[in-house]
This record gives structure tokens, C-alpha cells and sequence, in this order.
């Protein structure tokens, strides 16, 4: 599923326009950004969380050349998703899959 996807769906149900719904899908998206940037989280509940984990340095290899590089430590966000949504997608999906799989 796309952002314009997304935005074709939420504004279906809504009542709201195309380009109203981009525009709060939008800001939400940048909301998220931002929070992360500045170091902060985010949790919806029955949703999940945003986070950002730091990674430790370490040596890697370049696996063009096979060359050692030295990775500085970093941050990467991440998105733990919630228990309720976990369980509810593990379970629509078991009653959709097929017997014997």
C-alpha cells in the first residue's frame, strides 16, 4: 500500500478531499520525523511505538571490494508494533490461510 493509497482510503471514509487527507497524512508523517530527530518517542496506543536505538561502531566489510571500513556508531528509528495490533493481524491472517500450510 502507497502513501496515495492511504490517502485515497482515509478520504473515502471520511468525507474529506484528496488533497485535505495528503496534507494531514502529511503532517502526521513529519510529526513523526521530527519527534525522532529531536530524540523524542511516540506511542499510539494499539498501534506501536517510534524509537530511535543507538547502534555501536563497529568494523564492516564492503562487500564490493571485500575492504574493511570502520562504521561509527549511530542512530536508526524503529517501529515496535503494539501487542492488540500484533495479535489482530496474526489472527485475520491465520482464518484467510489456506488448510494444510
Amino acid at each position: 500500500m502507497t502513501k496515495a493509497d492511504i490517502v485515497d482510503h482515509i478520504a473515502s471514509g471520511t468525507g474529506l478531499t484528496k488533497v485535505e487527507t495528503e496534507a494531514v497524512v502529511d503532517g502526521f508523517i513529519q510529526t513523526v520525523i521530527e519527534a525522532l530527530k529531536e530524540g523524542r518517542n511516540i506511542e499510539i496506543r494499539g498501534f506501536g511505538s517510534f524509537k530511535t536505538k543507538k547502534r555501536k561502531g563497529r568494523m564492516a566489510r564492503n562487500p564490493r571490494t571485500g575492504e574493511q571500513v570502520q562504521v561509527d556508531e549511530h542512530f536508526v528509528p524503529f517501529f515496535k508494533v503494539s501487542k492488540d495490533l500484533k495479535s489482530t493481524v496474526n489472527e485475520n491472517l491465520k482464518r484467510k490461510q489456506p488448510a494444510g500450510i
